[in-house]
């Protein structure tokens, strides 16, 4: 009901304005400053290349510029919204479909403030709210190595936005209420190493974009940052980092953080979803020192507590249906106490993880739905994985183990309901 009222608002203000749906915005916003009247000369050094083509992998840039068996940053891959589909555009050096025209300011332009070549204002699924704390060197070096890419001539596909969100005049005003560019501030009081990290989490590494709640227009909060949050159409939760109850490393050995972030795997959990694609893609070839030092930031983000809803216990019918499910099918895998086995990135323990008792079931029903799969990376080349149990368990098996392994083995959380796995099955048509 909010998001349609805004919606209203939104038609009836570009309406009055007199803008139409295909206006666009070619007025300077806050902060940005005009692109030189002349080209600027551009040096692109092997070096410069190879430190882009690193800062692009920190940036996992090919995960969305790249369609599943397509050419890599040739564009083309649809990124669900709730407001439509935004197809990403080719970053190859191709003239007439990439950016072999651009400049390298008019790349930092589209970084820095979110705004094409032609002067479109740009959708935030490319998270340029947060690329905007990247350095004008950074986006040098990365511009250098995408023009150093062969040129694939693959013509960018239009978006699917319905009205008002296919028009320039409403990327405006959610921009004008959303969105300020700006550097990446630097704490004087911290280290060099804390600094680093702040960089590439914030900026690059745009961990916000899914560690962080989104109101009904998809906006994210500086106050709310970290805070965790469903991931849009995607429907898998990406828990809080300032939490130790969900996915907070601040009592982690700094090392375990540096091996998670690589290898996908560490003693205290692993990676699943859409991390394990962020893992595969990206933060497994961060150097050592860049992980260390998004490992210190992470683990000096201030904590707040995640207070579970009050629960009823869980029914004495669904905990036996549940345990009974949890001997035939998990037992063998995770242990009859729910200990797991193998050691690290083998079979994880069910008893006392947090992963298990979130609040949010989302992940959890999903996993015994679709599988649990880690990356393979260099560090954890041949991941163990969790078959999927759709075409196995019944809608109600499922609520009942996914109960029975939420209040076992000194695990307390709420249980999980049919409608719930429902709702899993119907937002991902499985």
């Amino acid at each position: 009901m909010r998001t349609r009222t805004i919606l209203r608002s939104i038609s009836f203000t570009l309406a009055a304005l007199g803008i139409a749906a295909a206006t666009v915005i070619t007025l300077n916003l806050r902060g940005e400053e005009p692109l030189p009247s002349t080209p600027e000369a551009f040096a692109s050094t092997p070096e410069r290349v190879a430190r882009g083509e690193y800062l692009a992998r920190v940036g996992n840039c090919m995960a969305c510029h790249t369609m599943q068996g397509g050419a890599a940053f040739a564009g083309g891959r649809g990124i669900e919204t709730p407001f439509g589909v935004v197809h990403s555009s080719n970053l190859t050096p191709d003239k007439a479909s990439g950016i072999g025209q651009w400049s390298s300011a008019e790349f930092w332009r589209a970084m820095h403030h979110g705004r094409s070549r032609d002067g479109r204002l740009l959708y935030p699924a490319f998270p340029y709210p947060n690329y905007t704390q990247v350095t004008r060197e950074d986006s040098d070096a990365i511009y250098a190595y995408l023009q150093s890419r062969p040129a694939v001539d693959q013509a960018n596909r239009p978006h699917a936005l319905g009205f008002p969100y296919n028009t320039q005049a409403a990327l405006a005003v959610w921009r004008a209420l959303f969105f300020a560019p700006g550097l990446a501030v630097v704490a004087p009081t911290q280290t060099a190493e804390y600094n680093r990290g702040a960089y590439l989490v914030n900026g690059l590494g745009h961990c916000t974009a899914c560690h962080t709640p989104r109101n009904a227009l998809g906006a994210t909060s500086d106050a709310m940052a970290f805070n965790g949050g469903l991931i849009p159409v995607q429907n898998w939760y990406a828990p809080a980092l300032n939490a130790a109850a969900e996915a907070g490393v601040k009592e982690w050995p700094v090392q375990d953080v540096v091996a998670l972030l690589k290898t996908g795997v560490a003693p205290h959990g692993s990676v699943m979803g859409p991390m394990a694609e962020v893992v595969f893609r990206s933060t497994q070839y961060l150097t050592d020192a860049d992980a260390r030092a998004m490992a210190v930031y992470l683990q000096d983000l201030p904590q707040h507590t995640v207070s579970p809803p009050p629960a009823a216990p869980p029914g004495a019918s669904a905990m036996a249906r549940g345990a009974k499910v949890y001997e035939q099918q998990c037992a063998q895998c995770h242990g009859d106490q729910g200990q797991g086995q193998g050691g690290p990135g083998a079979f994880p323990a069910l008893a006392g993880n947090r992963a298990v008792v979130l609040a949010d079931t989302t992940n959890l029903v999903r996993v015994v739905l679709q599988g649990g799969y880690l990356p393979a990376t260099a560090g954890n080349p041949r991941p163990h994985g969790m078959p999927p149990f759709r075409h196995v368990l019944t809608d109600e098996d499922v609520a009942a183990v996914a109960t029975f392994v939420r209040n076992s083995w000194g695990n307390q959380a709420a249980a999980v309901g049919t409608i719930e796995v429902y709702r899993a099955k119907e937002r991902r048509g499985m």
